[in-house]
């Protein structure tokens, strides 16, 4: 029988229609282009693309060359330009701003045939050192006030080119689902004088049921109100408010927690396109006692259509519980396991 499951954080209400049960053999299979003809993002073409803000050369090769593993650029049609003056107005009842931000995309390898999930754990957690390095730099500039990295891969998830890259977005103001999720968390430490995060981590860690898997630093789970089907968030053991705290270890525990997640979602649902996000505090860093960040990764198995865009609510046809159930079962190399 279907459920309606209260959110904790944004108490959203999720449906979960196990009577549209569905298992992972019966979402359709994606086929990937992997065309690297004029890739810009390639080796050799960095002339196509913006000068790099960050890099990371083995050689010491030249700037804006070919010899680098990791890349970080302006992207090159931004959603919001570094360049000028922060100023708001009115429109009668309306408000505006300019579009000011900054739009940057990390190159996560040279190699255009391979994504993130198939590098080494070192080159992980470079990847995840140049989103620490480049959120610390942008949190200088006072006109912003938020910093979201996510990732598109696949084209189903929205991703342009092939070639393995994230992205990430500095804005004027606190996003909406941000600001949403921050005034959840603030609530629930008001009333209980405790993180909502380390309780569900408490609780989730011994029940187990929703538990895919945990390592030295991290916890991997599917929410309790799961909007998407194999919806799986990471979250560090301890209570953090702010990525950018992360040390050196944090991080190759994370790129490991990264490549166990990203192998069994491949290897379960045959490498379907997923978005993921990370969900940190403000560049003021308002929530240290009552926010916890995490990295929300959502497979790219349904559709969003008309109710959920009419009502709020999403329908998930799968439960989390069994989400979890199959991706622990679900085997991985003990090369993409072991500690390194």
């Amino acid at each position: 029988m279907p459920e309606l499951r209260k959110d904790p954080v944004l108490e959203r209400w999720v449906i979960i229609s196990t009577e549209r049960g569905k298992r992972p053999t019966d979402f359709p299979t994606i086929t990937r282009r992997r065309e690297s003809h004029n890739c810009p993002f390639c080796p050799g073409n960095e002339s196509l693309t913006p000068p790099e803000v960050l890099v990371i050369r083995d050689d010491g090769s030249e700037p804006n060359s070919p010899g680098w593993r990791l890349r970080v650029i302006s992207n090159k049609y931004p959603a919001l330009r570094i360049e000028g003056e922060l100023r708001r107005e009115g429109e009668g009842i309306f408000d505006k701003m300019s579009g000011i931000g900054a739009h940057e995309v990390i190159i996560e390898t040279p190699e255009h045939q391979k994504d993130l999930v198939d590098l080494p754990l070192e080159r992980i957690t470079d990847v995840i050192w140049a989103y620490r390095e480049r959120t610390l730099d942008l949190r200088n500039d006072f006109r912003f006030k938020y910093v979201m990295l996510f990732k598109n891969q696949g084209q189903a998830a929205g991703a342009s080119l092939e070639h393995a890259h994230s992205q990430l977005i500095a804005t004027p103001v606190v996003p909406k689902r941000v600001h949403e999720k921050l005034v959840g968390a603030r609530k629930y430490f008001d009333y209980k004088e405790r993180c909502l995060f380390c309780d569900i981590i408490s609780q989730e860690t011994k029940w187990e049921t929703r538990v895919v898997c945990q390592t030295e630093h991290f916890v991997a789970l599917e929410p309790f109100a799961s909007r998407f089907p194999f919806e799986t968030w990471v979250l560090p053991l301890k209570h953090d408010n702010s990525f950018t705290n992360i040390t050196r270890n944090q991080m190759k525990d994370l790129a490991r927690m990264l490549k166990i997640i990203l192998s069994k979602l491949r290897q379960a649902l045959s490498d379907p396109p997923y978005n993921y996000s990370l969900h940190t505090d403000t560049l003021a860093g308002a929530a240290k006692d009552h926010y916890h960040w995490h990295l929300e990764i959502i497979p790219k198995l349904t559709q969003v259509a008309g109710f959920e865009w009419g009502t709020g609510f999403y329908i998930n046809p799968v439960s989390p519980e069994e989400a979890a159930a199959y991706l622990r079962k679900t085997q991985v190399s003990l090369e993409v396991i072991k500690k390194k």
